[in-house]
């Protein structure tokens, strides 16, 4: 990897990054700048991920232009405004009401936080590819995206993984001069250090209640 000057870390174990990574909505703090070499520092460790045929098909936009943070901004807000458009309200103090309300604060905040980041897959993955190609070409990049996401967790920064936006993917491509002939947008990232760096374990269902053993029934 690229030397660069270092950074302060958490320290944190392997399990205690894999295990307290969340999606942070709320607790981004949209007055702290983020360096651009910490964001190198994450994607070179997101370059460490396994990929088919060794081929790093993968580009990443980094976007911290303030007008065009707004513009890609107002098209994920007025997609989120669509999607949730009619949807029942949740039950108040329900986890889908902390989740709704965490999803529209980054809605309404998002041309605040410092960094955008849209990992690109060198591919047009449009409808009608077949699920075989998708499978192998999204395989490459995702687990490049959850590493960067990881690193991001180890240096106190957050992001979540969002994808409202592309229902505009062209739009958004020609704002940021992306080919959109050759490259898919496999995201949108809001990135910022966290407020807090203490997040804890989610709560899950065992595995048991989701592992089949050899046959479904």
């Amino acid at each position: 990897m690229t030397e660069r000057a270092p950074h302060a870390t958490l320290g944190l174990s392997a399990d205690e990054v894999l295990t307290t990574t969340r999606s942070v909505r709320k607790r981004l703090d949209l007055t702290r700048d983020v360096p651009g070499d910490v964001l190198l520092d994450c994607i070179d460790i997101a370059h460490q991920s396994p990929t088919g045929s060794n081929s790093q098909r993968w580009r990443w936009m980094i976007v911290d232009d303030v007008d065009k943070r707004g513009q890609i901004a107002d098209i994920y807000r007025a997609n989120f405004e669509a999607a949730y458009a009619g949807a029942p309200e949740p039950e108040p103090g329900s986890q889908a009401d902390r989740v709704n309300q965490s999803a529209r604060h980054l809605a309404e905040h998002m041309h605040e936080v410092p960094i955008l980041v849209i990992p690109l897959l060198a591919d047009r993955m449009g409808e009608g590819t077949p699920s075989g190609r998708q499978a192998s070409r999204w395989g490459g990049i995702l687990p490049a995206v959850w590493s960067f996401m990881l690193a991001l967790r180890e240096r106190g920064l957050g992001s979540a993984w969002t994808s409202l936006h592309l229902s505009n993917e062209r739009d958004v491509a020609e704002i940021l001069e992306i080919p959109y002939d050759d490259y898919s947008q496999a995201g949108l990232f809001p990135v910022a250090y966290t407020i807090g760096t203490d997040f804890q374990l989610a709560k899950r269902p065992p595995a048991e209640e989701f592992v089949r053993w050899n046959t479904w029934s």
